[in-house]
C-alpha cells in the first residue's frame, strides 16, 4: 500500500514549539559561528591598529607650517582607478598625479627580493600613509630640477612645516636616502 504525503503548514514535528516560533533554537546554535566572527572583527582591527605605525614612531610628525596647504584622506592603493591612495613607501596618488618622493628609496613591496624586503616595504607604506594624513603638507619641486621620472612620476619633496616626511621615513629605518646603498635582504 502507497503511502501519500501531504504538505500539512499546520502540522508541527518533533517537540513542541514555544513562542520563539522556532527560532530560539536556531540561534542558540549560531551562537559560536556568531561568537567567532565577532572576535575574528576585533583581531582585525586591533591588527590594523597595531601596524598603522611602529610603536616608537612619533604621533606627529611635526606641525603644518603656513605653506602647507596640500592635503587629502589617503587609503591603500588598489584596482586600476588610482586618485588618492598611497601604492608603496615612496610613492602615492594625489588628485590623479602619481607622486615618487624625490629624497627617499624604500623597499620593494611589487617584487621584493626577500620577505624581510616585502615586510620593511609594507610596514614603510603604512607609515607613509599615517604621515600623509597627519596634516597638511607641502610638495616641494625635486631639488635636482628633474620634473619627472623615468615612470612618468612626478617627483616632489614632501614636508610639513619645512620637514621632510621621506627624512622621518629615514629616522625610523622604514627607508634610505636616494639613491639608496641599502641590501634589506643582507
Amino acid at each position: 500500500m502507497a503511502r501519500i504525503f501531504r504538505f500539512d503548514p499546520k502540522r508541527r514535528r518533533g517537540k513542541k514549539q514555544g513562542k520563539s516560533g522556532g527560532w530560539g533554537k536556531a540561534a542558540w546554535q549560531m551562537l559560536p559561528f556568531l561568537l567567532l566572527v565577532a572576535l575574528a572583527t576585533i583581531w582585525i582591527i586591533y591588527d590594523m591598529a597595531r601596524d598603522a605605525a611602529p610603536a616608537d614612531a612619533p604621533v606627529v610628525a611635526a606641525r603644518a607650517g603656513p605653506g602647507d596647504t596640500e592635503s587629502a584622506l589617503f587609503g591603500e592603493c588598489s584596482g586600476p582607478v588610482r586618485v588618492t591612495c598611497v601604492v608603496d613607501g615612496d610613492t602615492f596618488w594625489y588628485r590623479g598625479d602619481k607622486i615618487r618622493i624625490a629624497d627617499i628609496d624604500t623597499p620593494e613591496i611589487g617584487s621584493p627580493q626577500c620577505p624581510r624586503e616585502a615586510e620593511m616595504g609594507r610596514r614603510a607604506s603604512v607609515r607613509l600613509q599615517a604621515l600623509l594624513n597627519q596634516g597638511p603638507f607641502t610638495l616641494a619641486p625635486n631639488p635636482d630640477g628633474r620634473d619627472q621620472d623615468v615612470y612618468g612620476r612626478k617627483l616632489r619633496n614632501v614636508t610639513r612645516g619645512g620637514q621632510s616626511l621621506g627624512a622621518i621615513l629615514v629616522s625610523e629605518g622604514l627607508s634610505d636616502v636616494w639613491p639608496s646603498t641599502i641590501d634589506w635582504c643582507g
